[in-house]
């Protein structure tokens, strides 16, 4: 059976590409098609191996290097335009447009869903307020663009023959804008590389991309009023200007930092902070392989992995108040989390385990579509 893995784009080595990387474990011997192929020699050998990604005409653009979610008009004629006729089976990973691929009745296509895409749906407006494009103009241009990428999504999603989700809060998202049932099956997190640390140093961690969604300025807000607690920040990001000016004396902010170095923090660290609504999170798993508890939204991913009180502490609200709250409760019961505990709950989350559920689902629908 011949198989073809698509991705969006392949730009970094984060959540999404882990789970191509699992796809390739798998199923050594498919191609990989992908928008985009921006990937160092080292994560591209990692991710997809052996294999050189099929990619879209935007690959010879140079401004598509500085940055290609400026071009996210031309992602669904640029995904349509892979010719997938000779593969029997597609597996796509999509937080974008990736779904979209064109297939016929012979063919199989399973979706593994990391989000509808977050800027044409439940960001929409919280994108057009920070970039500007709430009035005027451009803002109706903006508009227009994100109105026609909804109404291709929706008619994308009829393409895919099964969809399986991130987390429940992923799955929920699909029946709400697709109408469309699915699995889940969580995705994988890298535990035995984040090893359990029983011993902790007296600092708080958050690490992230600086970007609004994530909500680091809120953490930062919330350190700020908290002077006699160290809070150190891993990540860079188009916001950092903004949030390193609302940071106080006990912010300290280490800027991009390698894997390594962000697994020795997460391991030392009493706590990590979390504040995104986030699809799943992987670095959530992490800590806890780490034996580090995790102070966390309850909503999305969040309200998903960290049980209340007993791998974490939960805060209910995105400000900075209720993060000071949180951090307030931890300080009081920290010493009921108990790190062999917290690395063992987050062993159900290992890449074997999403190895094993995703091979099973998709072996279940060849045999059913294949052999009906």
């Amino acid at each position: 059976m011949k198989i073809a893995i698509v991705h969006d784009w392949l730009v970094v080595y984060a959540g999404s590409e882990r789970c191509v990387e699992s796809f390739t474990n798998i199923w050594p011997d498919a191609d990989v098609y992908t928008l985009v192929n921006f990937l160092t020699p080292e994560e591209q050998r990692i991710i997809v191996k052996d294999k050189v990604p099929v990619t879209s005409f935007l690959q010879n653009w140079r401004s598509v290097r500085k940055n290609h979610r400026k071009f996210l008009m031309l992602f669904p004629y640029a995904i349509e335009q892979f010719d997938l006729t000779k593969y029997d089976l597609i597996i796509s990973s999509s937080h974008a447009v990736a779904k979209g691929v064109l297939t016929n009745s012979n063919q199989l296509h399973i979706n593994y869903c990391h989000t509808p895409i977050r800027y044409a749906w439940d960001l929409t407006h919280q994108y057009l307020n920070e970039s500007g494009l709430s009035a005027g103009i451009k803002g109706t241009i903006a508009k227009s663009i994100l109105h026609y990428i909804r109404m291709w999504d929706v008619s994308a999603s009829n393409r895919v023959d099964y969809f399986v989700a991130n987390s429940n809060y992923i799955a929920g998202r699909i029946k709400k804008i697709y109408r469309r049932e699915a699995e889940v099956i969580y995705p994988p997190v890298d535990t035995k590389y984040f090893p359990l640390q029983t011993q902790k140093e007296n600092f708080y961690l958050a690490a992230s991309r600086f970007v609004p969604y994530k909500r680091i300025d809120l953490i930062v807000e919330a350190f700020s009023k908290m002077p006699d607690k160290r809070l150190i920040i891993i990540g860079e990001g188009p916001d950092e200007d903004k949030i390193k000016s609302k940071a106080s004396v006990n912010i300290e902010f280490l800027g991009y930092q390698s894997r390594e170095k962000l697994r020795e923090f997460m391991q030392k660290a009493k706590a990590f902070i979390f504040a995104a609504d986030e699809d799943f999170g992987i670095m959530i798993i992490e800590a806890l392989a780490c034996g580090t508890p995790v102070i966390a939204l309850n909503k999305g991913g969040g309200r998903e992995t960290i049980i209340d009180n007993k791998t974490g502490i939960h805060f209910n609200e995105q400000s900075a108040y209720s993060i000071k709250e949180a951090v307030e409760k931890f300080e009081k019961c920290r010493d009921n989390f108990n790190p062999e505990l917290l690395n063992e709950y987050a062993k159900q989350f290992d890449r074997k385990v999403f190895e094993e559920k995703i091979k099973s689902f998709v072996n279940a629908k060849c045999n059913e579509f294949f052999n009906k």
